[in-house]
């Protein structure tokens, strides 16, 4: 007979931690929160000290009856939550309705969902804590008075259904200000020389440095000839030969805005996905004969502190797989980011590190175990030593210039081994690529092959990724680990932004609403001001301000700012742009709408007529399959652009790769686009053959 109930947030999590605790046990789930804010009000009593209005979220009762029906069988009632504000505010409000006492030992926290971490939780259980409670608190009713006040603002003056936020409104002034900068841009030219050189059979790059000693950058094409002009004669003289080690550190462990960058970046998830099969892994995997596990610690972390434990079982790890010198003389240690990092949590681990990726592969999804693999990956090259590269530096002297090349060796692979950070450029690992050069001795005197000048335009700042976009939020102290995946999810819904190639721009609603919101709401977009609003419940978590205070500061200047807004702010009428086309089912005009992935046509003679189609772009190409229709690019269900027939459903001729439009020159097979960290290239997909675009000649963004 069960004498305690235990409540957790999903049925996933309840599965797993019903089998570590056995039968005097019942675990159930609240799916989530019981009590929230009302949608059809503000539900805040701003006169009133700021008091919530808490209700019973609709569809709930069900789930309610059970919980308090069982809570009535037992002798004690459990919270265990996840290990966050949310969390803690869930089982503040479970109390609440469950009617436990506010200073009962109720509730439970832990940071993974393994069988020890689950019954150690147990043997310590906790009073609720308050400051958690009010920083989430305090957050959910600035949220709301922020959203629930302005919004309508904005349905009067701009358009129905528009809705603004904290977090999200400086989101999208980021990537407006970025739009912006991009098309004030005005590029500059620029040019490089390459010598390719040899020296016996060995042949090595050189890119021109300085002249008559002076480090010189090549503005113009008279410059550059004045250059090659001086080397029509001239002999490639080794000058100088520089020869150092250096030593490169892995980095540290996840925490949450780092793992959606990476996950962004290596395997092309948005910051929604990769939250949501963290949580799959954190809540439990059925592993067979293991039984379920939760296989990572808790997935919302800023902070990088690693238990001593996890520690020592990835030193014994590390030195049984690879040798004792692939482990550091002392544990590695990571200062957090910043002085508001929970280090209650732990950064975002493998439960266990003997649990590798491929022990476990036959028990996960594709996704959960490319997710996990990454997790697993990076923590363990985060504790393992450096990596040792041994660079060369050469000046060649060729008349009044310096030629100077770079080359390195990976001497000792260290953390390497195993994992490489990736970057912005690229979903690809960033390997550390060996570019050797030959033996060279000051005096060596070599042959130049090619002189190689090659014009170049500087290149506007890059449109934000999600990888970007979640980096820039995360260094100016916005918002929090929880709230970027919802934060982009909704300025996407609300057609503020759209994705192009991965990229956001905004909309031409998104400029309209930023503008409006420069002009009379300026602190909602200043970044140090919404930064410091973040410090504020920061503050309140740790006990050292009141939430209400906090409020109040906030919505003193606030409400001055909504009264001169409902006054002066004008009523602007959005008209859809017309375009050439004809409705095939009523005859109207098509007219350009925005939705979360860019433009569509949609009928003008809405309500009566619902027709929409997609914009199709011919990309000058034609189909290889048919040889009659056009190639055209188009865009999925969920946004991803892809390459088609125009004749379809008559040809299926498709492609996720941009057709090139020329046979292959070895096989005659079709040739596509294929982007890595280097650029663009030409690739057959029948064949080897693999070639740089023409016009990579650019900066990668």
């Amino acid at each position: 007979m069960a004498d305690s109930l235990v409540i957790v947030e999903s049925p996933a999590k309840a599965k797993t931690i019903g089998k570590y605790l056995g039968s005097k046990y019942i675990v159930k789930a609240s799916m989530g929160h019981i009590r929230d804010l009302p949608k059809s009000q503000i539900g805040v009593e701003v006169q009133k000290n700021f008091e919530p209005k808490y209700i019973t979220i609709r569809g709930k009762g069900t789930v309610l009856k059970e919980l308090k029906d069982a809570s009535k069988r037992v002798k004690k009632v459990y919270l265990a939550a996840d290990p966050d504000r949310e969390g803690e505010a869930i089982a503040w409000h479970l109390a609440h309705y469950l009617e436990i006492n506010d200073q009962d030992p109720c509730r439970v926290v832990f940071n993974e969902i393994t069988k020890q971490a689950v019954k150690d939780a147990f043997k310590t259980p906790r009073k609720i804590n308050q400051d958690l409670v009010n920083a989430q608190q305090a957050r959910r009713i600035l949220d709301r008075l922020v959203g629930y006040k302005i919004s309508p603002l904005l349905w009067k003056k701009v358009k129905k259904g528009l809705s603004a936020g904290r977090v999200q409104s400086v989101a999208v002034k980021l990537i407006y200000d970025r739009e912006n900068e991009i098309n004030a841009f005005v590029p500059e030219e620029y040019w490089t020389i390459t010598a390719k050189l040899a020296t016996g059979k060995a042949e090595f790059d050189a890119k021109f440095y300085s002249v008559n000693g002076d480090k010189k950058e090549l503005k113009t094409e008279s410059e550059v000839n004045e250059i090659l002009h001086g080397l029509q004669q001239a002999e490639f003289v080794v000058s100088e030969v520089k020869e150092k080690e250096r030593h490169r550190n892995p980095s540290p462990p996840f925490i949450t805005s780092s793992l959606q960058q990476e996950a962004a970046r290596k395997l092309g998830f948005r910051a929604s996905k990769t939250m949501s099969v963290a949580q799959q892994l954190y809540e439990g995997i059925d592993l067979g004969p293991e039984g379920t596990v939760g296989l990572i610690t808790y997935m919302r972390t800023d902070s990088t502190r690693i238990s001593p434990v996890a520690q020592e079982e990835a030193k014994e790890y590390i030195e049984s797989k690879f040798g004792a010198d692939y482990y550091p003389e002392t544990p590695r240690v990571y200062v957090k980011k910043n002085s508001n990092a929970q280090d209650a949590h732990e950064a975002i681990r493998p439960s266990s590190v003997l649990r590798d990726p491929d022990s476990i592969k036959a028990h996960l999804s594709r996704d959960q175990l490319r997710l996990y693999k990454l997790i697993w990956e990076r923590f363990v090259a985060s504790q393992m030593s450096s990596a040792v590269l041994d660079t060369m530096t050469v000046d060649l002297s060729a008349g009044n210039t310096i030629f100077r090349a770079v080359g390195s060796k990976v001497k000792f692979y260290g953390f390497m081994k195993v994992y490489v950070e990736g970057n912005d450029d690229t979903s690809e690992p960033g390997d550390e690529d060996d570019r050797l050069l030959p033996p060279l001795t000051q005096g060596d005197i070599v042959k130049a092959k090619q002189i190689d000048p090659k014009q170049h335009f500087t290149q506007p700042p890059p449109r934000f990724t999600e990888a970007r976009l979640v980096k820039a939020l995360e260094e100016m102290g916005i918002g929090r680990p929880s709230t970027y995946a919802p934060t982009l999810e909704t300025i996407q819904k609300r057609g503020y932004v759209a994705i192009e190639e991965k990229k956001f721009i905004p909309t031409e609603l998104g400029e309209l609403v930023i503008q409006q919101m420069i002009e009379f709401f300026p602190e909602i977009l200043d970044v140090e001001f919404t930064a410091h609003m973040e410090e504020g419940l920061d503050h309140i978590e740790e006990g050292k301000e009141d939430w209400v205070q906090v409020l109040s500061e906030f919505y003193e200047s606030f409400e001055k700012r909504l009264e001169v807004a409902e006054e002066e702010m004008e009523k602007i009428e959005i008209q859809d742009e017309v375009s050439d086309e004809i409705c095939e089912k009523c005859g109207s005009h098509f007219v350009y709408k925005m939705g979360r992935f860019g433009k569509f046509l949609a009928c003008s003679g809405f309500p009566n007529c619902r027709n929409t189609k997609p914009i199709v772009k011919d990309i000058g190409v034609a189909c290889p399959t048919c040889h009659e229709g056009k190639i055209i690019e188009r865009r999925s269900k969920k946004g991803r652009i892809f390459y088609g027939c125009d004749k379809y459903p008559e040809c299926e001729f498709v492609s996720w790769d941009k057709p090139v439009g020329q046979p292959c020159p070895q096989c005659g097979g079709m040739l596509i686009e294929k982007r890595n960290k280097s650029g663009v290239f030409i690739q057959c997909v029948a064949c080897d053959f693999k070639e740089e675009a023409k016009d990579n000649d650019q900066d990668s963004d």
